[in-house]
């Protein structure tokens, strides 16, 4: 079958080939083929290194699809049903599963390391265990999720953990309060969830900070009341709250120094939420006299901060209710041509979709 390979970390280009083989199928596992995939920004960071993950590798971890084939043990599944795959699935049986954090399951990541393709040269890794950049994957059972008939595959592929994370930071993580004001650092995909979780929680002022013309206008249709660039935060900050600071503040980059940003912009006894992916040599420091004194709550949002099968459930409600924009985030648009090529050669008949860039 065909799959996007990135042979070496580092590298900026997929290559596409059609001698991948998806293997591992057995006891407690599914073969699923892919419909729909997403390419989520921690894709990007794996190419590069920023994030750990052995190669060569197949990206992709936000994918929908069909159930071909079940393993022996699996139950709730059968061939033809459409899911969508989840990254990280809970073992419910952990301590952190038990405490109601599934989030935090590690299970998940034990089946990162071990690889779930192969090619006539060697083992070939999925990213994140899953690898949706192919046609077909084989996963843990848990990793397969049912979704309703009128969800379509390009949509739950975003719910699949862009969506989920964003929408999550805002309504788990910092619980945004109605009338409160927010700014957002990064306006890709996840950040334009966590606007339009900022939005739904009744937030008065939204404001949309990036670098990035066209994702600052991309912010203003998803729910931000305002769109400026990183020299202009101050100011907003300024004109918005009379320089004391933002009630809320989501960082989705994934660095050091937004953080930074981000603290500073964070007003007294304020929210400052991490959603970025970022480096583990990256360190994000505060003085011990501000972190007293300020009394800011620094709260790390891991894949939205709750339930994964919860969070997947409101997204769908939250959609049909038409109080989220998931169709028009089919069109966000990344600046990596390389694997926008690269997986436009896949798109052929209905193999494979991509359904958004971020």
């Amino acid at each position: 079958m065909r799959a996007a390979v990135l042979h070496e970390i580092g590298q900026d280009k997929l290559e596409v080939l059609d001698d991948v083989e998806a293997v591992g199928f057995g006891p407690g596992k599914v073969r699923l083929r892919i419909r729909a995939t997403g390419l989520c920004h921690s894709d990007v960071s794996a190419m590069s290194g920023v994030l750990p993950q052995p190669a060569p590798f197949i990206p992709g971890h936000e994918g929908a699809g069909e159930v071909l084939d079940i393993g022996d043990g699996v139950t709730g599944l059968s061939a033809g049903d459409r899911v969508l795959v989840c990254w990280l699935p809970a073992c419910g049986a952990c301590p952190a599963c038990r405490r109601g954090q599934t989030q935090l399951c590690l299970a998940g990541f034990m089946n990162a390391g071990t690889p779930n393709f192969k090619r006539p040269g060697g083992d070939v890794f999925g990213f994140a265990g899953t690898g949706t950049f192919t046609e077909e994957v084989v996963v843990d059972a848990g990793c397969a999720v049912p979704i309703p008939d009128d969800v379509p595959f390009e949509i739950a592929a975003l719910i699949g953990c862009g969506v989920t994370t964003g929408l999550g930071a805002a309504i788990n993580t910092a619980q945004v309060q109605a009338g409160s004001s927010v700014a957002v650092i990064g306006c890709g995909g996840v950040g334009i969830s966590t606007i339009q979780g900022a939005r739904v929680q009744g937030a008065a002022q939204i404001v949309a900070v990036d670098p990035v013309a066209s994702r600052r206008e991309a912010a203003l249709r998803f729910g931000a009341t305002e769109a400026v660039s990183p020299d202009e935060l101050a100011d907003a900050k300024q004109r918005i709250t009379g320089g004391e600071g933002f009630d809320y503040v989501f960082e989705v980059v994934g660095k050091s120094a937004t953080a930074r940003t981000a603290y500073e912009s964070t007003r007294r006894g304020g929210t400052l939420c991490i959603v970025g992916a970022g480096a583990m040599d990256d360190n994000f420091q505060v003085n011990m006299f501000e972190l007293f004194f300020d009394e800011k709550r620094i709260l790390p949002s891991m894949y939205g901060g709750g339930d994964v099968l919860r969070s997947y459930e409101r997204a769908i409600a939250l959609w049909r209710a038409g109080r989220i924009d998931l169709e028009s985030m089919i069109t966000h648009r990344v600046q990596l041509a390389e694997i926008n090529d690269a997986l436009g050669q896949m798109r052929t008949g209905e193999a494979l979709r991509t359904c958004i860039e971020l």
